[in-house]
């Protein structure tokens, strides 16, 4: 008989609790750190490309290995794995906040990220393990909602702390989410099936690991040193290379990893290929959207924080009732109708300049960031109900594996290009702007290498008034020209993303049983 017949109300209700409270701290970690990073930066005297891997240090490992931390839970029992993901979680989110140093943090943030590949999948992969498929929509959407709340959080508190010069708060908060979560999962929750007689896939686990850190390193790396470099295009190459020898040991393994069974499923091909486009341009649109407010238009940190609210509030307020309504309909409608609003958002954020700060925020960004909280709100809980509908149970953490596989990959390889795509775009028009300014060969041969700092670049104090305020408004002119860039190239991806959900994914998917 299937665990989720026999699972209590008070059960399942604890399953729930635990899988938001760990899903809250990888959220509330992600979001309030990139709020914070430039007082991270001041307090460690940190170089922009030990900047750059604080942040792409845990996505990098947590891309890498996430799918074999969805495979072990399967394999091993998804509380297990859960749980170990969750304990490693919380140790190195400690070390983080007691890092001394720039390479101190950069370390734990990796090894960070590696409990973050066993927890993150086995959050919803004990879900819909614990949920019979007629509920599962109503629970996904419920944990989606307070996740979503507690994301949302994330912003605010990382632009408070950062403000108070606490930044390493952030890191200590996962340590109490991290015990309760612990505590709940010994005492309440029991493990639920898993597949029998099945081995962990240790070979395509080795190959899609190198595969996906040669092509994370070198699309992070072009950004830093360029594409023109050999060792970008050595390690993009190799690890092109083990990804296509990873599909291709896959589909000969007996006991495969990733099984490839899985994509003859339309609605699962549609639904992470959807995935790869809508994940992608978000990344890359809320990586720079934060520059934006704070850099450019001059938002404090606390007030930059509160004003991505209504992105996550509007994601957490729709959440329940867009996974009520992919039980009742089908997914296919939403996520045809959910990326095509959030393209739109983002094809508003071209319409806001050099703004007068926050007092304009009512009439530029926030209609914006409300449009594309809506976009996103019909499309969350629908995509991630699609990809657990199409298959079994038993293999729920192989699917949120994939899944999230892709989302993570989606997000570093769309900011890796789009950030070198911002960088040339960004250095070309400041140059080219403020040539016949008034400047002469020296500054400018200075505002080329200033260039590289994106809109923190900055005239020398010591010349002349005239010349740094020119300097200053071409900066920030030159940032709003990239970010119009950055953010038409992210709606074209999910308009893309919309058409796929047209052709491929079905209202109510067939579950695909593997053998």
């Amino acid at each position: 008989m299937s665990q989720t017949t026999t699972l209590s109300q008070s059960q399942q209700n604890f399953v729930l609790v635990t899988a938001i409270l760990a899903s809250s701290m990888a959220f509330i970690d992600g979001t309030a750190l990139n709020v914070a990073l430039p007082a991270l930066q001041r307090s460690l005297d940190l170089s922009a490309s030990q900047l750059l891997w604080v942040v792409n240090g845990y996505t990098l490992f947590l891309a890498s290995l996430i799918l074999l931390g969805g495979s072990m839970g399967d394999v091993y029992g998804k509380k297990k794995i859960f749980l170990l993901g969750i304990i490693l979680f919380t140790i190195f989110s400690i070390a983080c906040g007691m890092a001394p140093n720039g390479e101190f943090l950069i370390i734990a943030r990796a090894l960070q990220g590696m409990g973050g590949a066993l927890m993150v999948p086995g959050s919803l992969s004990i879900i819909s393990a614990s949920f019979p498929q007629g509920s599962r929509g109503k629970a996904i959407g419920t944990w989606s909602m307070f996740s979503a709340f507690t994301t949302i959080l994330g912003p605010v508190l990382g632009g408070y702390l950062a403000g108070e010069g606490l930044w390493r708060a952030i890191f200590f908060i996962n340590v109490p989410l991290g015990l309760a979560c612990i505590i709940m999962l010994v005492v309440k929750v029991p493990e639920p099936a898993r597949a029998k007689g099945h081995k962990l896939d240790w070979t395509g686990g080795l190959l899609a690991t190198l595969g996906f850190c040669g092509l994370t390193y070198g699309f992070i790396e072009a950004s830093e040193i360029g594409f023109q470099n050999r060792i970008i295009w050595f390690s993009i190459i190799l690890g092109a290379l083990l990804t296509i020898l990873f599909v291709w040991y896959e589909s000969k393994a007996k006991m495969p990893l990733m099984p490839l069974d899985l994509f003859k499923s339309s609605s699962f091909s549609g639904a992470n290929a959807m995935t790869l486009f809508v994940y992608g341009a978000l990344g890359a649109v809320l990586f720079f959207v934060p520059l934006n407010l704070i850099q450019v238009q001059g938002y404090p940190e606390q007030l930059a924080g509160l004003a991505i609210l209504p992105f996550g509030g509007l994601i957490a307020l729709l959440a329940r009732t867009s996974g009520t309504l992919t039980d009742r309909i089908g997914a296919r409608l939403p996520l045809i109708i959910g990326p095509v609003i959030t393209g739109f958002a983002f094809l508003a954020f071209t319409l806001i300049g050099v703004t007068e700060g926050f007092k304009d925020f009512w009439t530029t960004f926030f209609p914006a960031l409300a449009l594309g909280g809506i976009g996103m709100g019909l499309t969350v809980v629908p995509l991630t109900t699609t990809v657990m509908n199409c298959v079994t149970e038993e293999n729920t953490g192989i699917a949120s594996g994939v899944n999230n596989t892709i989302a993570r990959l989606a997000g570093v390889l769309a900011l890796a290009i789009l950030g070198a795509t911002a960088l040339l775009s960004f250095q070309d028009d400041l140059i080219s702007s403020l040539q016949g300014n008034g400047l002469n060969e020296k500054q400018i041969a200075y505002m080329e290498v200033e260039a590289t700092k994106l809109a923190e670049a900055a005239p020398r104090e010591e010349w002349p008034a005239e010349i740094k305020e020119t300097v200053s408004f071409q900066v920030k002119r030159s940032f709003v020209s990239t970010f119009n860039l950055v953010s038409i190239i992210s709606a074209i991806l999910c308009f893309l993303g919309a058409l796929i959900s047209w052709f491929f994914i079905r209202a109510k998917p067939k579950a695909v049983k593997l053998e």
